[in-house]
C-alpha cells in the first residue's frame, strides 16, 4: 500500500514515512492511493468478530508492511478498553468511545500510533519530535498516549482560555516528554504553527518531526476500525439489518473521514450527518458550493472550534471534488450553544444519561434530521467524550454537578506546567530549535 498526496506534487511514500512525515512535503495531507475493499465474507461476518478482529482486518490491508503477529500485538496493546453502542431510544444509538484512559474518543487513535511509532523506532534507534495542535481532547490523549514513550518528545499546543479546565489539567501536569505549549490564540493559529513547523525544512531537519493531529494517517486509520464496531454490535446485540446512519460532531473533521473511509471499504452504512456546532464552515460548502475558511467561534462544544478544518481535503478527495457527490452522502446539520444545553437536559430528563456537548450536538442533529427524513432507520451517533470533562456546561444544562471519575479527579491536584507563546511563527521556532 502506497499513500499520496492530496495536491500530487510529492512522490508516493509507504505507511512508515507517512507516519514519520506528518505531512506530504508539499504541504498537503497524505490518503491512500486507492482505498482497499473488504472482502465480502468478512464484511457478511462482522458479527460475529471481536474488536480486535476487526482492527487488524481493516489496518493490515493498509499496514501490510508490518508483519501480522507484530500488528496483532500493537492492536492488543492499543485497544484494552470497551467501545459499547448503547440503545439511547427508539433506533438512536450511541457508540461510546469515551472508555480509553483520558475520557475522550481520541484515545483510539493517540494509544495506536504511540504503539506504531514506538515499534518503528525501537527498530531505527533514533529520536523524534511529535507535535500536536489541539481544541481540547486531543492534546490530552496523545500527552498520555506519548508519556514515558522512548525516544519521543511531545509538543502540545493549545489555544490559552479556551479549553476547559480539566482538560487543560489532562495534558499540562504530566511534565517529562510532555510539554504544554499555550498559545495566546485560537485554535487555528495552534493549527498553522504546526503545519508551518512541518514545512520548515530546517526544522523538520533538526528535530526530526512528525504530527500527532489526525493529520497524520497513524491517528486517523485507527478510527475507521470502530465504525465497523458499531455495525458489528448492531447486527449482533440488537439484530439490526439495516444499514445504519451515522452521525459524527465534527470540527476537523478526521472522525468523520475516518467514517467515509469505513464506509469506502465496504463496511455498510448507509450515509452520514456532520453534526457541528457553529462552526460550519463544511456546512456552508455543502449548502452553497464554497468552501470559506474563517476564524473559529468558541462554543460548548469546545473540541469543535475550528474555522479551518484540515481533513476537509480529505474529504474532497474523496469524493472527487465535487460537491454534489458529497451532499448525497453527507448531510451537513448546525446547532447553536443554547440548542446543546437543551439536548443535554432533554437527554437527561428522558433517559437520565448526561450527554457531553459535543455529543449533545450530534443527539440533536440526529433527532431533527430523523424527524425532517420521516424514517426509522437506525442512527449511531459518535460518543465522543464523558460528560464530567465538560462540568460548567453540564451543571448549566441540568442544575446539577455530576461526580468526576477518579482519572479527572487526580489531575486536577497536579500542578500545571506550561510555556505561554504568542501567535508569532519566530517565537515559536526559536522556543522549539533551542
Amino acid at each position: 500500500m502506497k499513500f499520496r498526496s492530496v495536491k500530487g506534487e510529492s512522490p508516493a511514500v509507504s505507511f512508515r514515512e507517512a507516519l514519520f512525515n506528518g505531512q506530504a512535503p508539499d504541504g498537503s495531507l497524505y490518503v491512500p492511493e486507492l482505498l482497499p475493499k473488504l472482502s465480502p465474507g468478512f464484511v457478511s461476518s462482522l458479527r460475529e468478530k471481536t474488536y480486535q478482529e476487526i482492527a487488524f482486518e481493516m489496518l493490515s490491508l493498509f499496514l501490510d508492511e508490518i508483519p501480522s503477529p507484530d500488528l496483532k500485538r500493537i492492536i492488543e496493546k492499543s485497544f484494552t478498553f470497551p467501545i459499547p453502542l448503547v440503545h439511547l431510544e427508539d433506533n438512536l444509538y450511541l457508540l461510546e468511545l469515551f472508555h480509553g484512559p483520558t475520557l475522550a474518543f481520541k484515545d483510539v487513535g493517540a494509544r495506536f500510533m504511540a504503539n506504531i511509532l514506538s515499534y518503528f523506532l525501537q527498530k531505527d534507534e533514533r529520536e523524534i519530535t511529535i507535535l500536536v495542535a489541539t481544541s481540547g481532547d486531543t492534546g490530552s490523549a496523545v500527552a498520555h498516549g506519548f508519556y514515558n514513550v522512548p525516544n519521543i518528545n511531545v509538543y502540545v499546543l493549545y489555544p490559552s482560555g479556551k479549553i476547559s479546565r480539566l482538560q487543560e489539567q489532562q495534558m499540562t501536569t504530566l511534565g517529562g516528554n510532555i510539554h504544554a505549549i499555550e498559545v495566546e490564540g485560537t485554535f487555528d493559529d495552534c493549527q498553522r504553527l504546526v503545519k508551518q513547523s512541518l514545512a520548515d525544512v530546517e526544522l523538520v531537519t533538526a528535530k526530526n518531526l512528525t504530527t500527532a493531529n489526525s493529520i497524520n494517517l497513524g491517528r486517523l486509520l485507527p478510527q475507521c476500525t470502530y465504525y465497523a464496531w458499531a455495525v458489528a454490535q448492531l447486527q449482533n446485540q440488537f439484530t439490526q439489518t439495516e444499514k445504519p446512519v451515522v452521525v459524527v460532531p465534527s470540527g476537523n473533521f478526521g472522525n468523520l473521514t475516518a467514517a467515509v473511509y469505513a464506509r469506502e471499504m465496504g463496511i455498510p452504512i448507509q450515509r452520514f450527518i456532520a453534526a457541528m456546532n457553529k462552526n460550519d464552515v463544511v456546512g456552508c460548502y455543502l449548502w452553497t458550493g464554497d468552501f470559506i475558511p474563517r476564524t473559529s467561534i468558541r462554543t460548548y462544544s469546545n473540541a469543535m472550534d475550528v474555522g479551518n478544518p484540515s481533513n476537509f481535503a480529505r474529504l474532497q478527495d474523496v469524493y472527487h471534488y465535487q460537491t454534489d457527490n458529497m451532499k448525497s452522502e453527507i448531510e451537513p446539520f448546525s446547532i447553536t450553544d443554547e440548542k446543546t444545553l437543551q439536548e443535554i437536559q432533554a437527554t437527561y430528563e428522558r433517559s437520565g444519561i448526561i450527554l457531553d456537548p459535543h455529543t449533545s450536538v450530534g443527539v440533536y442533529s440526529a433527532r431533527q434530521m430523523k424527524s425532517k427524513w420521516t424514517i426509522n432507520t437506525p442512527m449511531v451517533v459518535a460518543s465522543t467524550a464523558h460528560a464530567a470533562k465538560f462540568l460548567e456546561v453540564v451543571k448549566k444544562a441540568i442544575g446539577i454537578e455530576i461526580p468526576l471519575p477518579e482519572v479527572l479527579r487526580s489531575s486536577l491536584k497536579k500542578e500545571k506546567k506550561s510555556t505561554r507563546i504568542s501567535t508569532k511563527y519566530e517565537d515559536w521556532k526559536n522556543l522549539l530549535i533551542k
